[in-house]
């Protein structure tokens, strides 16, 4: 028994973000693409439901006895009839932790597929993202991989304009950036934007086109996370000074940046510049857009 789940980086293309409410939640407006690289998740026996962590990223999670993953499992597996399965469930965890990739929430998402699927849970698509929304903000966006305009606190979807292919490169200065934290300087700045979806047209017809379209709009949560972590803005910096890149910005919180560019030949001589000058920082050639498969 090794079924294998692909849970893969969360890009948010653009990231608008409003005033807090009474409840504390920011309402939010953001396209999300999903890359082509992400962790791994994989179910086999056990005595007990429990999750193991390897990979070059799993000292991040150093003690984090009750991630999402088990959560995501113990939430599934609530609802599944007669006795409990004795599985467990192995998490490669090849995405930087605390990045703006949305890497819990995929990993969730990842095990909410395999499970239901590997162990015939009997619930819906719509039960499934129940379970997903209830883990994160943007659990039920990552639980399909598939693009989507996410509004309200991300956990209203609707599809996104059809993408064309998406040559990546992203970059990561090797820092957590802390999404709380960033929201609290976020606030702090009081600069609050417009979530009101921006007019998009049923299809970009080249990634030029999208990516100048890009170009208005903005992750509002930026400036806050290149206040808490500097090196966010050296990573900027030094992508958007490359002729390959299209467009260069952070996705989510941070500390990610990805730079768009033309074709997969510019990508390429972008990541292996920007590993070459920077071989602290983790650099990833990748495509964004999605659903990826599983194996």
């Amino acid at each position: 028994m090794s079924p294998i789940a692909f849970a893969p980086a969360k890009i948010n293309l653009f990231l608008h973000v409003g005033a807090p409410g009474d409840d504390g939640y920011h309402p939010l407006c953001s396209l999300m693409a999903f890359a082509d690289v992400g962790d791994r998740v994989v179910l086999h026996e056990a005595d007990v439901l429990s999750v193991r962590v390897h990979g070059p990223f799993s000292g991040m999670l150093a003690g984090e006895g009750d991630n999402l993953v088990l959560r995501a499992a113990r939430a599934l597996l609530a609802r599944a009839r007669g006795p409990q399965p004795l599985v467990g469930l192995s998490l490669e965890k090849l995405l930087p932790v605390a990045a703006g990739l949305g890497g819990g929430s995929s990993d969730a998402g990842a095990a909410l597929r395999l499970l239901r699927t590997a162990l015939g849970v009997q619930v819906d698509d719509v039960e499934l993202e129940a379970i997903a929304a209830s883990l994160g903000a943007d659990g039920a966006a990552c639980l399909w991989g598939r693009p989507v305009l996410a509004q309200g606190r991300g956990e209203q979807l609707s599809p996104a304009p059809v993408l064309p292919p998406i040559e990546a490169v992203l970059v990561n200065p090797r820092v957590e950036v802390s999404t709380p934290a960033v929201y609290r300087a976020f606030d702090g700045l009081g600069d609050f934007g417009d979530v009101t979806p921006p007019p998009m047209p049923d299809a970009f017809e080249s990634v030029e086109e999208m990516a100048a379209w890009l170009g208005f709009m903005r992750n509002d949560l930026q400036a806050s996370a290149i206040a808490l972590a500097p090196a966010i803005g050296d990573v900027l910096a030094l992508l958007a000074d490359e002729r390959e890149t299209l467009l260069a910005r952070v996705s989510g919180s941070g500390a990610t940046c990805f730079a768009i560019c033309a074709s997969d030949i510019e990508a390429d001589a972008l990541a292996e510049r920007v590993a070459g000058l920077r071989p602290d920082w983790w650099t990833v050639r990748c495509r964004l857009g999605g659903p990826w498969p599983d194996a």
